[in-house]
């Protein structure tokens, strides 16, 4: 019984801790993600001690990182992965072989490891990334569906897949000649659990949760859902593979059944608190002494691999046909050491293929790598915008934000311009062109631009917010303007834009957030929507006219929120 009170004392110390740090971050304005690691640094073994069996707690966190990436697959659909499977695949590849070969040259070179060996293996440690920490930070900025949002989670996915082969051939690097065995078997373990996936995502997962929803019962809905996800990562596990492997493929089981809005919406609460748990415990690794002594070569090692990472990464970006945007934002928001490095530099520890001054240094740099990981991901647009200002740059931005392909017919007016081709794009398309407006899409997804196709619907392939796309779009002869796009900052970039070319042009937008609509406003754009204020306004009409209020009333009511900008519905005031 004292154990039990013991981790009941521990989970309780972490968690309102965790609660007080997230709030001092958000109130500091930085991601509550930071307040979770810092957290952990202060109520860990490294810091005022407070916990009695911080494995058990670790061990506890790990059901987060599961939680994390069982909801990525629910969101992050078969749809999507196809669109970018390129990159994903082949870019992944290409960015863990060269960091791995670079890391290597480097560290021989330089004399800082004992051998060809060693030099490998800190390759491959820090050849991966977070995505654990990389996702954190995107849901809270709003940009998981945004371009490089999706182009980071691709790559990374692809490196959790990659980490169970890494773990599977790492004994025999003390071998070489069986490499090629232990690839070969790592290998077959993949094909067959994906394969299993594939046929229990189609014939079985479908109908179990089916009979489990006909059931009508909230408990056994959630149970059900939970042991999925935690048991497909612990056969994974079990396979030598990465957890985080089992509970994305779980998730995207359940991404194709009728209830997986229904699975996500029972999983996040829980996924929040575990998740809070890891980024906890990522801060208790962090030992400040180890820290303090190494000062000046632990922070060299964190800009060589943030820097040289980035470097690695954009070019690969370009090569697959993103932009120079999607390149910067995208190389500057997976720089960093994925937490498995951890199980990883471990695995290397008790292999002895590394030696314990090389173990902490790589724990003290992979920790600080995560903590600067949110700070890198807000410098990357504005370093974005700040380029765009430089004659040097911005030809070459210009240059790489030429649009893929397009379909305009050779003389175009009196169109509407559509900027986004998502769920909302395309309402607001299929309105338009019932009521038999003349309609132009401008859309980065090669998914969404063969729906475009096959409609016949005249369309441009690149980002919206590139001047030289816009150049295509007519806009000096456009009616309107309508921007849908998943990401705040292009929607800013391209109101500004926009208006430059055609001042008088009205514009209708989207706001992501409550402290967007006046802003977006002040910008310029005639209207601005914001989507959840919409919802709750339709359902305060339907339930008006259920009351027996009279239309004209309730039009009246709608219209004054809506001319006030919603002010007097915002949560905030």
């Amino acid at each position: 019984m004292a154990a039990e009170h013991g981790l009941i004392l521990d989970l309780t110390t972490v968690l309102g801790a965790s609660a007080l740090g997230g709030y001092v971050a958000n109130r500091l304005r930085q991601p509550v993600l930071l307040g979770y690691l810092a957290t952990g640094l202060a109520v860990g073994p490294y810091g005022f001690k407070l916990l009695s069996d911080v494995p058990r707690i670790q061990a506890l966190a790990s059901i987060g990182v599961a939680f994390l990436l069982f909801a990525l697959g629910v969101e992050f659909s078969l749809t999507e992965l196809k669109r970018v499977k390129d990159i994903a695949i082949r870019g992944s590849l290409l960015q863990i072989g060269l960091t791995t070969a670079l890391v290597a040259s480097l560290t021989i070179a330089l004399g800082w490891v004992g051998g060809f060996t060693e030099g490998i293996f800190v390759g491959v440690v820090l050849s991966l990334s977070s995505t654990a920490v990389v996702l954190k930070t995107l849901a809270e900025r709003g940009e998981t569906n945004t371009l490089h949002g999706q182009v980071m989670l691709a790559i990374l996915i692809a490196q959790d897949l990659a980490l169970g082969l890494m773990l599977a051939i790492l004994p025999a690097l003390k071998q070489p000649e069986s490499i090629a065995l232990a690839l070969g078997i790592a290998l077959l373990k993949v094909l067959l659990f994906l394969g299993a996936a594939i046929a229990s995502g189609r014939w079985i997962v479908p109908k179990l949760i089916s009979n489990v929803a006909a059931t009508e019962s909230t408990e056994l809905f959630v149970l059900t859902v939970i042991a999925l996800c935690l048991g497909v990562a612990l056969v994974t596990a079990k396979l030598g593979l990465s957890i985080e492997m089992g509970a994305f493929v779980a998730g995207l089981m359940v991404s194709e059944i009728d209830y997986a809005d229904h699975a996500l919406a029972k999983v996040l609460p829980l996924r929040d608190t575990f998740a809070s748990l890891f980024f906890a415990s990522i801060g208790m690794l962090i030992e400040p002494g180890v820290f303090i002594e190494n000062l000046g070569l632990v922070l060299g090692l964190v800009a060589l691999v943030m820097l040289g990472k980035a470097i690695i990464v954009m070019p690969i970006i370009l090569k697959f046909g993103y932009s120079l945007k999607t390149a910067i934002l995208t190389s500057f928001g997976i720089n960093q050491i994925g937490e498995f490095s951890f199980v990883l530099a471990l695995a290397g520890l008790q292999l002895q293929l590394i030696p314990e001054r090389t173990y902490f240094l790589l724990l003290e740099t992979t920790a600080v790598t995560l903590v600067l990981t949110p700070i890198s991901l807000n410098i990357a647009p504005k370093l974005v915008n700040h380029l765009t200002q430089m004659p040097l740059f911005a030809k070459s931005m210009r240059q790489f934000a030429e649009p893929k392909s397009l379909s305009i017919p050779e003389s175009i007016s009196g169109h509407v311009v559509v900027a986004g081709y998502g769920r909302v794009g395309q309402v607001i398309v299929n309105i338009l062109l019932n009521q038999g407006y003349l309609v132009l899409v401008i859309e980065n997804s090669e998914a969404a631009i063969q729906r475009l196709r096959m409609h016949r619907i005249p369309y441009i392939f690149g980002d919206a917010d590139s001047e030289l796309v816009l150049e295509k779009t007519h806009l000096e002869t456009a009616k309107a303007l309508a921007i849908a796009l998943p990401d705040p900052a292009s929607s800013r970039l391209l109101l500004q834009r926009a208006l430059a070319i055609a001042p008088e042009l009205d514009i209708i937008a989207r706001s992501h957030h409550d402290r967007e609509i006046d802003f977006l406003t002040q910008m310029g754009a005639k209207e601005v929507v914001q989507p959840e204020f919409e919802a709750a306004l339709e359902l305060g009409a339907h339930l008006l006219a259920t009351l027996g209020e009279p239309k004209t009333q309730i039009d009246t009511v709608i219209t004054n929120i809506r001319t006030d900008r919603y002010r007097s519905i915002r949560p905030d005031r």
